[in-house]
């Protein structure tokens, strides 16, 4: 039997994952678990201090509110898994299951691209035009920014998935540890060129676009940065925004490295360690982070477990 017979009869997918470390999976697994475990509690977290406290009431706080729900949801979509394959062999991933799988991850991975756009704009208005920032940045505009990030994710998801699944698959095993794009594409019957030029003139629309508006935004803060003529207030204006852009530099500098660069045959141990760079090690930092550069987010921290002390006596 074949495999294009075997996956008519599985009706799915076998999902590889790391193969090549058979030995280290249980060490791996109890890795990959607790990190995502601290992951998803550290991004309920600020969630929740950003709900529960008026201090918070800002765009900036809400943006960084649905940056850390996108990034737990990213997560619980690839994690199990991905925590599967180190467990059970052969790890099976239905049709449909690996179909809504690619797509929520393209949503949650581009509405994140287009989400820090919005949230370098909203930097930069906050220091190019201070007295003007809380009639631009008001609730309305900020809600239209967030569903616009969301809606470039739905289409961009719906987009690859339909095109890619709309094909015939001449192969069953994905030589991945989830069905992302590049390796369900290596299974496509005949010439697979077509779908890879719409890879890559999607990810120019969900990558570079959103990172054109944030590279347009800090040229305007570096200059408006320039133009002070107080050290302190260049250094405060700076960092409100240092934490944002440690963050852009982690999440577009992995997602280009995976989505833009040149296909090569010998590229899967490299594109499962890119991808567990931007699907666990980026969530993983972006609360410690913001954390460790926001006094007003470290003091509703300490707050909050000075609260959990005083209810245990």
């Amino acid at each position: 039997m074949n495999n294009q017979d075997n996956a008519t009869a599985w009706s799915g997918f076998i999902l590889v994952g790391f193969a090549e470390v058979h030995k280290f999976r249980p060490l791996i697994f109890a890795v990959l678990l607790c990190l995502y475990v601290i992951t998803v509690i550290t991004n309920m977290l600020i969630i929740l201090i950003v709900k529960s406290d008026p201090i918070f009431n800002s765009p900036m706080y809400f943006f960084l509110m649905n940056l850390a729900w996108l990034e737990a949801c990213s997560m619980t979509v690839i994690i199990p898994k991905l925590l599967e394959t180190l467990l059970v062999k052969p790890t099976v991933i239905s049709f449909v299951g690996c179909a809504m799988q690619m797509f929520f991850a393209l949503f949650f991975g581009v509405g994140e691209c287009f989400l820090l756009a919005s949230m370098a704009i909203d930097r930069y208005i906050a220091i190019c035009y201070p007295l003007r920032y809380s009639i631009i940045m008001n609730r309305n505009v900020c809600l239209k920014m967030v569903t616009g990030s969301y809606i470039c994710g739905t289409v961009v998801g719906l987009i690859h998935t339909t095109i890619t699944f709309s094909r015939q698959f001449c192969g069953m095993v994905i030589n991945h540890f989830f069905c992302e794009i590049q390796p369900l594409l290596e299974l496509l019957c005949g010439d697979t060129f077509p779908n890879e030029v719409q890879v890559i003139g999607v990810a120019m629309f969900a990558i570079m676009v959103p990172f054109l508006l944030i590279l347009l935004s800090y040229a305007g803060i570096i200059f408006t940065i320039v133009g002070m003529s107080s050290t302190e207030s260049k250094y405060k204006a700076f960092s409100t925004c240092s934490s944002h852009l440690v963050v852009v530099i982690l999440f577009y500098g992995t997602a280009c490295s995976m989505y833009l660069k040149p296909k090569s045959n010998n590229s899967h141990e490299l594109d499962n360690i890119l991808s567990v760079s931007y699907t666990i090690i980026t969530p993983l930092l972006n609360p410690v982070i913001y954390s460790i550069r926001n006094k007003e987010i470290k003091g509703a921290l300490s707050k909050l477990w000075s609260k959990r002390i005083w209810l245990r006596l």
